[in-house]
């Protein structure tokens, strides 16, 4: 079972980061269409580019699992603020938006409470057996 927790993390963690990797090419492939967005809500258009860093860097802090707890609770605080430009009521498709966005926080928030798990560079040797030898439960 310990297995299935640690491959269910890992495919979770990496899930959850190709959403951001994703938010980051398309704020790079087009930056005008958030860019614009940003400035229709009285905010600067160039923070795209702090946007795009900031996806690429979470990105990857959840694909290697190192600070990955750390980037999932900010994560988590980014697509609550985010799903606030997609509550329009009177379009269901944005509804649907804003809702996932709340769904992909709570998803950050259990990674941020449980961490990376086994599986990640912040713990090389996360293997079962290794951990077996470690507590000297090797059966």
């Amino acid at each position: 079972m310990e297995r299935a927790d640690a491959l269910a993390t890992l495919v979770g963690r990496l899930l959850i980061a190709a959403l951001f990797v994703g938010g980051a090419v398309q704020k790079a492939l087009d930056p005008a269409q958030v860019a614009d967005m940003l400035r229709g809500w009285g905010l600067p258009g160039g923070l795209v580019w702090a946007a795009l860093v900031y996806n690429a860097v979470a990105a990857l802090a959840l694909i290697i699992g190192v600070g990955a707890r750390l980037a999932a609770l900010s994560l988590a605080g980014y697509c609550g603020l985010t799903s606030f430009f997609h509550l329009i009521p009177e379009d269901p498709w944005q509804m649907t938006i804003f809702v996932k966005n709340w769904a992909i926080a709570g998803g950050c928030l259990i990674l941020a409470a449980h961490g990376p798990g086994r599986w990640s560079l912040r713990n090389p040797s996360g293997g079962l057996a290794s951990q077996r030898r470690r507590y000297g439960t090797d059966e």
